[in-house]
């Protein structure tokens, strides 16, 4: 571990910056794809205690409550008007929830026969003043002038077969899963980046950059191109791409226990917090 990692610490302050910049890029990606064109729903992004409630079309990723807890506690008639706006749709209400959040939300939505379905890990890093290496195996590109279908349809693949192992309360269907990437890719000050291992795309991952913080999202790796440092080769790129924006943090989100934060705390990411994630089914 790091030194950075082994001081690296998150209060109420930090954890809400990165809640804002959360909230920004799903509210961001529910007005983009409303935008492409999507007209057989209705999509919302409404604001609540300082976060947002969003639905992006049935099945969507982007359906979810995010970023409550750090600007007040939502009222119970706040919290009816939303889950009556997921009822209208046939949406469960899912609540992303930081545990550095206001308690009280928490027992409001227990009470309220929300149930815990999972947690989702935000970990981070200081990238001011440090160097990242270069693969000598992976080559990565930006890859944002390039046309959006290699790279979508490689980080799309790649998140089609997950190597974890470990199970998960949400499946998405290809073609759900590819326009909420896309949508995702064209939100804000975001990038794309393409690996290639013998001038094959191997992988895609993205970055963006919001307050000073560099998210680092969608990274998937094709199956054949597995165990070849595809994911270390993305990470250390868009690492070096926030240090040269200057950014003061680095975050990424992960499953608990996954490849994905082994290969983060092993560049020197810490955790930050976690997201419980609060589910309620339409009545």
């Amino acid at each position: 571990m790091s030194e950075d990692a082994a001081t690296l610490f998150c209060d109420t302050g930090m954890a809400a910056r990165i809640e804002r910049m959360e909230t920004d890029a799903i509210t961001g990606g529910v007005s983009t794809g409303l935008r492409r064109g999507k007209v057989e729903f209705t999509g919302f992004a409404h604001e609540i205690a300082g976060g947002a409630a969003c639905f992006a079309g049935p099945g969507s990723p982007l359906n979810k409550v995010v970023g409550v807890g750090f600007a007040g506690v939502p009222t119970a008639a706040q919290w009816e008007a939303v889950e009556q706006a997921y009822a209208e749709v046939g949406t469960p209400v899912q609540v992303e929830l930081a545990h550095l959040a206001d308690p009280r939300i928490g027992a409001d939505l227990t009470a309220r026969g929300y149930r815990l379905a999972s947690f989702e890990n935000v970990l981070g890093l200081r990238p001011r003043g440090r160097s990242w290496p270069t693969s000598q195996s992976v080559e990565v590109r930006r890859d944002d002038e390039n046309g959006l279908d290699t790279w979508l349809d490689t980080v799309v693949d790649g998140f089609a077969h997950p190597d974890d192992g470990l199970s998960t309360h949400e499946e998405f269907p290809r073609d759900i899963l590819a326009a909420v990437i896309r949508d995702l890719a064209a939100t804000g000050d975001t990038h794309r980046y393409l690996a290639y291992r013998d001038s094959i795309p191997a992988g895609g991952a993205s970055l963006r950059i919001s307050d000073g913080i560099a998210a680092l999202a969608g990274a998937a790796t094709l199956p054949a191109h597995r165990r070849h440092g595809v994911q270390t080769a993305l990470l250390s790129a868009r690492l070096g791409a926030a240090a040269a924006a200057d950014c003061d943090l680095a975050v990424v989100t992960t499953e608990p226990g996954s490849k994905s934060q082994k290969n983060s705390q092993a560049q020197g990411f810490a955790l930050l917090y976690t997201r419980a994630v609060l589910v309620k089914d339409p009545a």
